[in-house]
């Protein structure tokens, strides 16, 4: 059956209030799971599988939508709980969930806690930062309790025309290289041509597989002057959203995002701006969890950080700039007072983990211990993996005092008072 509509717009239900979904999968195949791990390693083709999902407003079940697994660093999880994505109408056209064609089920990779991106999330959709919503789910797969997941919305022509009111631009991802080296979605200038950048940048949407328009842009930010980088970038780039979205990954140090590994990001044309616009994507390594190639403590992170030895000629043109650099920490100051501080997210905090403990406790398939769970909210734990933040050894910052021991160095590394745009919005 095609899902009612709860809602007038895409998602409303499943991204409403907090709230976790129940999410029963029934494969036809009773080798569904050799077949799903065939497909990832291969076509990444979706197999068939009836979906049944509950809400506090009722249940709905869909016949034959389509079920792959994906990702590339979360499929190192341990066991069987990989992340994966559901399309609604993969072989039923037109079906839908609460309207939406497809959703992504993030397994909770490198985040003891299950809430770091949930909550960065949140605070992406409240600041006006384009990004996906999220919530959570306790999956199924035929009867058998699977795990307990993060429920991501999908960047497509839905989230674009909710969003911003825009579809009929084109859309980049940056690809998935594993960390800073070879095949980054670097915005570094390649040459002329589309074959340069395709095993960096994915083309997801527009029919006309133009990508002259993408390649100028990325000429622009490499070999423009310094004049012509300050006052023409806006021309380009919706210039205040992307400082805005650049700060707050500083503030929560992630950097599994173009600052570092230059990965999970969406570049879109918008045709009514005649701009690019900058979509985040993949938050779980937020909260300094993320620090391949960058040694120190994260909570003192140079707020300035444009990628160290890494070219991000984007990010270190826009600090190298008195101008940008300016509003780009005007925009850090803003959101450290609005959000990124203990008054604010403590409470988020608290509320989240109250909201999901007993789910995650039921998780027999996750990554980390009950005991991780519980201690992790407040206190850093050493996973014993390859490094990564929070010092050698795998540690992963505790988020409460991450929020506060990096909120206060931000406090008082930069001096808020005086910082303006010198009219570069205008």
């Amino acid at each position: 059956m095609v899902a009612q509509c709860f809602a007038q717009a895409e998602g409303n239900n499943v991204f409403g209030p907090d709230h976790i979904l129940q999410v029963d999968i029934d494969f036809y195949s009773t080798s569904y799971w050799n077949e799903l791990l065939s497909e990832y390693e291969g076509e990444q083709n979706y197999i068939p599988a009836a979906i049944t999902i509950g809400t506090e407003i009722g249940t709905t079940t869909l016949d034959s939508v389509g079920i792959r697994l994906k990702g590339n660093s979360s499929m190192i999880h341990p066991g069987n709980k990989k992340p994966f994505k559901v399309d609604f109408n993969r072989f039923i056209p037109g079906q839908a969930y609460d309207l939406l064609k497809k959703l992504n089920f993030n397994n909770g990779f490198r985040d003891p806690t299950f809430a770091r991106e949930k909550v960065f999330l949140d605070i992406c959709e409240d600041a006006g930062i384009l990004a996906p919503r999220a919530t959570f789910a306790e999956v199924r797969y035929n009867g058998e309790s699977w795990g307990f997941y993060t429920v991501v919305e999908q960047i497509d022509d839905q989230f674009l025309d909710r969003s911003i009111g825009d579809d009929d631009g084109m859309l980049f991802k940056a690809g998935s290289n594993f960390g800073p080296g070879s095949n980054e979605a670097s915005l570094v200038y390649e040459g002329p041509n589309a074959s340069d950048y395709g095993d960096a940048y994915d083309l997801k949407m527009n029919e006309s597989d133009d990508w002259s328009d993408f390649i100028s842009f990325i000429e622009f930010i490499n070999t423009s002057s310094d004049e012509q980088f300050e006052n023409e970038l806006g021309d380009h780039l919706d210039l205040q959203a992307y400082l805005r979205s650049a700060a707050l990954d500083n503030l929560f140090a992630n950097l599994d995002s173009y600052t570092l590994s230059a990965r999970n990001y969406y570049l879109y044309q918008n045709t009514t701006l005649g701009r690019w616009q900058w979509i985040k994507w993949d938050c779980n390594e937020t909260f300094g969890s993320y620090a391949f190639g960058v040694p120190g403590d994260m909570t003192q992170l140079d707020v300035e950080f444009d990628g160290g030895n890494y070219d991000r000629p984007l990010l270190e043109r826009i600090l190298a700039n008195e101008n940008l650099k300016n509003a780009y920490l005007a925009e850090v100051c803003e959101l450290r007072e609005l959000y990124f501080n203990s008054e604010y997210l403590d409470p988020r905090l608290d509320a989240v983990q109250a909201l999901i403990q007993s789910a995650v406790y039921n998780d027999d398939n996750k990554m980390y211990s009950n005991a991780d769970f519980a201690a992790n909210f407040d206190n850093n734990l050493n996973t014993g993996g390859p490094g990564g933040g929070g010092g050698p050894g795998g540690a992963l910052y505790g988020l409460h005092s991450f929020v506060a021991d990096r909120s206060a160095f931000v406090a008082n590394e930069v001096d808020c008072s005086g910082l303006g745009t010198s009219g570069l919005y205008d």
